[in-house]
């Protein structure tokens, strides 16, 4: 029977393997770009093309994300409109039905009295 402490244990296990890894593979990236065949200004060009590159594409998933955002608002706004009018007829239904029953109610006591 597995307790939660081995369940946390293994969760910091797999956490650290994962950190390890991600830690890794950027130091490689950093001695690759020490260590690159090129010279210190094509090194300097191509990490600038890369940060723009990077950057484009940064403003482009904004971009994305606020017009799924906004979409969403919208769908949301629709949505709550669609049930505010809803509640609005079931009221208006509600509140003829009550009238109904009052007037019915009048009309029977008047059939007693007289």
């Amino acid at each position: 029977m597995t307790t939660i402490e081995d369940d946390d244990d293994r969760d910091s296990n797999a956490s650290s393997v994962i950190l390890a890894f991600l830690l890794g593979g950027l130091t490689g990236a950093a001695v690759a770009l020490l260590y690159a065949p090129r010279s210190g200004q094509e090194t300097r060009d191509l990490l600038s093309e890369r940060m723009r590159e990077t950057a484009d594409r940064g403003r482009e998933l904004k971009e994305q994300a606020v017009g799924r955002g906004r979409a969403l608002v919208n769908d949301a706004t629709n949505y709550v409109e669609r049930q505010k009018q809803e509640l609005e007829s079931r009221k208006e239904r509600f509140s003829a039905a009550v009238e109904a029953g009052r007037q019915a109610y009048r009309e029977e006591k008047q059939k007693e009295n007289v």
